[in-house]
């Protein structure tokens, strides 16, 4: 059963929905009954192994004038944790998205800030839900062709099973310490330690008290085949496991995660994208160190097969290709890049993200 909070920072609501597809919840900021003034909706929508909490800073900030929703995706925060289907990619996610906004009757177009996994959601809601985005900004997004199995630009797969990605390349000990809700130190595998190393650059610190927040939301992840980080099949290609059906980490799998198709949304119906990544983010990159053919070049996964099998997927690369290609085809993009910045830029420099976020809003 989901459930609201009782400490949210000033200014920000907790609120549970049932909408026909889950009981939603979600942190709401602004005009309850809509944006005021000249304002706007604002929609974000947070990634994997984290939930709305990692917004609620910038939704508190905002101006008053903007109605901002920040929803648990399923299986994560206070959300009612139902299956991930992974075979159709991250549209469980996103008709969940649908499902929510039909709900609270809100205006159409909305902006989309779409961070990590939220930003494949982003995608594929704009795919799927054409003209009613005004504007996507896509927070270091997972990238077009998904996570993990992937070499070139183009998003082919090293192996016609997909293997290297999916629900059996997590990190045992860090899925047991997410279920045991380990709120410790002790450990590589530490949620804390993965928040503190991975989240963002090692030279950030979090204030203690935002810390808290940001390690609950890490820890009310939805754990198991169903959920994170899904299940797996064995596979005779390197490294012996490809994706299976459910889960989330399947549902970024190349096997069934395609965004690259956002290029081929009609141009009238084309949002403009504002691209916003940390230079030195350690989970998309072009050498990911959650990636298998990182991991595997640097002699941690035995047996590599090499750099013309399996090299480390050029995330970043294949993201910008896919946005070039948007913007050839009768839509625009903006890359935007924060230096000494990680994977969470609206943690590491909430001033300069809310700035560009406001500058978006204001277009």
């Amino acid at each position: 059963m989901a459930r609201t909070r009782d400490d949210t920072l000033a200014g920000v609501d907790s609120r549970v929905l049932d909408t026909d597809r889950l009981e939603t919840h979600f942190l709401e900021s602004g005009g309850r009954n809509g944006a005021i003034d000249g304002g706007g909706s604002v929609v974000f929508l947070h990634g994997n192994v984290s939930s709305s909490r990692f917004f609620e800073d910038i939704v508190a900030d905002l101006p008053a004038r903007y109605r901002a929703i920040a929803p648990d995706m399923r299986g994560y925060g206070d959300s009612e944790a139902k299956p991930v289907d992974a075979t159709n990619g991250l549209g469980d996610f996103a008709a969940d998205l649908r499902a929510l906004l039909t709900a609270l009757d809100l205006e159409e177009p909305v902006t989309l800030v779409g961070w990590s996994n939220g930003g494949g959601v982003a995608m594929r809601y704009t795919i799927d839900n054409p003209g009613a985005v005004d504007s996507l900004v896509l927070v270091n997004p997972v990238s077009p062709y998904g996570f993990g199995g992937t070499k070139d630009t183009d998003g082919t797969p090293c192996f016609d099973d997909y293997a290297g990605s999916g629900g059996g390349i997590g990190n045992d000990a860090f899925v047991t310490a997410l279920a045991e809700r380990d709120r410790s130190e002790d450990g590589e595998a530490s949620p804390r330690k993965i928040l503190r190393t991975y989240y963002v650059d090692p030279t950030h610190e979090f204030d203690s008290e935002r810390e808290e927040s940001y390690l609950t939301g890490m820890l009310d992840t939805a754990t198991g085949d169903d959920h994170y980080p899904g299940d797996a099949t064995p596979s005779e290609n390197w490294p012996g496991i490809a994706p299976g059906e459910t889960g989330v980490n399947n549902a970024v799998s190349p096997k069934y995660c395609s965004l690259a198709e956002i290029t081929d949304v009609d141009p009238a119906d084309k949002p403009p994208v504002t691209w916003i990544r940390g230079d030195s983010d350690q989970i998309v990159s072009n050498e990911s160190l959650f990636d298998v053919g990182t991991l595997g070049r640097m002699g941690e996964i035995p047996d590599w097969p090499g750099e013309d099998v399996f090299p480390p997927q050029p995330m970043v690369d294949q993201t910008r290709a896919v946005l070039t290609e948007y913007a050839d085809a009768g839509g625009e993009f903006e890359e935007v890049v924060f230096g000494n910045t990680g994977h969470t830029p609206h943690l590491e420099v909430p001033g300069d993200f809310r700035d560009r976020l406001e500058s978006v809003l204001n277009g």
